[in-house]
């Protein structure tokens, strides 16, 4: 019975934490860390017993709220990849909220009820735009989730209200062109049912509206991605909002973006269509590889991590939209391999960040020394598994959605982004490697004195609670690298029609 139930079950757990936590923290406020970790717990739980029944032999599950069907009522659709991104994002945040206990405290202590009350809301946003089947519904989990990220922004450093204020107006004109887009299709298809609509949309392809409705949900949903140039709105969210926040949001907002993205292109218009008028899945891949390096290069010039973080989630969303935008199969699972390791590697890099601010007080790249490597063993050994995953080293995580991504251009003979994804490899390298050398290599200035004070420092890491959630997903990075075969097998099933 809870198998049918499960598209429901997972986003009205978050909804229903939303509700208690402030209720429960009129009482006890110090609980409410507590009661949002149960409530990811219980969602992810329903994710995993979700997704375990569909790849032994379950089916598809689509669930009518109230028993109205489409195009009445509002349906939500459990499939493969649906169930595959909701255990992803579940799951990461599950870890980010665990470790968030020791942070709240420092960065937004006597805010943390209505802290994780939104961040309960963020997360039902996120299911709701992840396992909704009708595009208008699409539309009010879009809106829930990115009302909540901009109040989770805005709990941060004393420039987090820009940065928030920016995203809020940023993602209004986004949001805004995603529903002109569903708009121009419900007036040419009559319904807003994905579904149905994937029916009709080959009989109304050279219809002036459907087309445009493309263009308008590509760009909406886009700023949402982060896809180069509207990407405005991120490097100032990501570096500004507290750890916490930046953590939560990096790993998860833009992939279920993305995904949105994906189900567009390859499922709602299809491969065999979505370029009919216009060479959509071109130009959508030249901004991708166009955003990759420009990610890159930027990353680089940062002295900041949680800065250099954030220009390099602008180059990694780029593999994914790329993916995407090769419609064929390689490009299909490196996309969606991508989306589980970028939201590993960068949940980790992230929660690093977070462990040397509450410790250091700061993520001044330029005050890195090799003191860390003593006072810090194990966060410096997560970090150092995540930047060579991200740099695409064997056989880490990042290697095999990058291989998959490569495989594709070569099968649609796209040299030039076969060379980005090789020169943004190297570029990876740079910002990542320029770090690791400070931790891991001796300073050639430093005087004997210093050295014999960094040789004599004891350990002194962060709170087991946040350590052991760091360590764990660095562990997934190495594990979803040398198990990539079995999830490879999983992510062929998922392939839309005509690909």
């Amino acid at each position: 019975m809870i198998g049918s139930d499960i598209p429901a079950l997972i986003p009205m757990t978050f909804l229903a934490f939303a509700v208690l936590i402030p209720l429960l923290g009129l009482w006890k406020r110090h609980l409410s860390y507590y009661w949002a970790v149960l409530g990811a717990a219980i969602a992810t739980g329903f994710s995993v017993a979700g997704f375990y029944n569909y790849v032994t032999g379950g089916e598809t599950i689509r669930y009518f709220f109230g028993g109205w069907e489409p195009p009445v009522g509002i349906e939500f659709v459990y499939d493969g990849l649906s169930g595959f991104i909701v255990l992803v994002i579940n799951a990461i945040a599950l870890f980010v909220l665990i470790h968030s206990r020791m942070i709240g405290k420092k960065e937004f202590p006597g805010k943390v009820t209505g802290y994780y009350s939104v961040a309960m809301l963020l997360m039902l946003g996120f299911n709701g735009m992840v396992l909704t089947g009708d595009l208008f519904n699409l539309y009010v989990f879009l809106e829930i989730s990115s009302l909540a990220s901009y109040a989770l922004i805005g709990i941060g450093e004393k420039r987090a209200p820009y940065a928030a204020f920016r995203y809020l107006i940023i993602g209004t004109v986004g949001g805004s062109l995603y529903l002109l887009g569903v708009g121009f299709l419900y007036t040419v298809t009559g319904t807003l049912n994905i579904i149905d609509m994937t029916a009709m949309l080959p009989e109304v392809i050279d219809n002036s509206a459907v087309i445009t409705a493309l263009v308008l949900m590509i760009a909406g949903i886009g700023v949402k991605a982060a896809l180069f140039p509207l990407h405005g709105w991120l490097p100032d969210s990501y570096s500004y909002a507290s750890s916490t926040s930046s953590a939560l949001i990096a790993p998860i907002g833009t992939k279920v973006a993305a995904y949105v993205l994906l189900r567009i292109v390859l499922y709602l218009f299809g491969v065999d269509i979505v370029d009919t008028a216009i060479p959509v899945t071109d130009i959508v891949g030249v901004l991708a590889g166009i955003g990759i390096l420009y990610g890159s290069v930027m990353a680089i010039a940062q002295s900041d991590l949680k800065r250099m973080l954030a220009y390099s989630s602008v180059s990694q969303i780029g593999y994914i939209i790329m993916g995407i935008s090769l419609a064929n199969p390689f490009g299909f699972i490196g996309a969606v391999l991508h989306v589980l390791n970028h939201a590993l590697m960068k949940a980790c890099l992230f929660l690093v960040s977070g462990n040397l601010r509450l410790k250091e007080g700061h993520t001044d790249i330029t005050k890195f020394d090799d003191s860390y490597r003593k006072k810090y063993p194990w966060t410096m050994v997560a970090f150092t598994t995540a930047a060579l995953s991200m740099v695409g080293l064997p056989p880490l995580a990042g290697f095999f959605s990058k291989w998959y991504l490569a495989l594709g251009t070569i099968e649609n003979s796209n040299w030039l982004l076969l060379s980005v994804i090789l020169i943004s490899s190297l570029l990876n390298a740079v910002y990542f490697f320029r770090i690791l050398e400070k931790v891991y290599l001796r300073d050639p200035e430093s005087t004997d004195e210093k050295t014999g004070i960094i040789s004599s420092l004891a350990t002194n890491e962060v709170k087991p609670s946040m350590l052991w959630t760091t360590s764990i997903i660095a562990f997934g990075i190495l594990a979803v690298g040398l198990l990539n075969a079995f999830i490879v097998s999983a992510i062929v099933t998922m392939f839309p029609a005509g690909l």
